[in-house]
């Protein structure tokens, strides 16, 4: 549950989709303010394991997935359902945007 006030969520879901043509266009402009504003690597707990956050991807199905590492192991995870940590990095309020966009 975001602890963010919509009103700012509205004002960060106009930013990433200011010159966004349908969905896909809004999708790649969150993907681009995730990619750019979130800071990583960071770490945070999948299903009661730690994991690290390295990254973020646009998937093929069109999801923005966050690329996680455990060891040699790397897993992505759709980052609407990613866990983030307390306190969260830097950036993570255009995860919470997307989130308040997609629901």
């Amino acid at each position: 549950m975001s602890t963010w006030d919509p009103a700012a969520l509205e004002a960060l879901i106009e930013e990433a989709t200011v010159d966004a043509y349908g969905e896909d266009e809004q999708l790649t402009g969150f993907f681009t303010m995730i990619e750019e504003s979130l800071a990583m690597p960071f770490t945070t707990t999948v299903l009661g394991v730690e994991v690290s956050v390295v990254g973020v991807d646009l998937a093929e199905d069109g999801r923005v997935v966050a690329r996680c590492a455990r060891g040699p192991v790397r897993q992505d995870i759709g980052i609407l359902g990613l866990p983030l940590p307390e306190p969260a990095p830097e950036g993570s309020r255009w995860i919470e945007a997307y989130r308040y966009w997609a629901r």
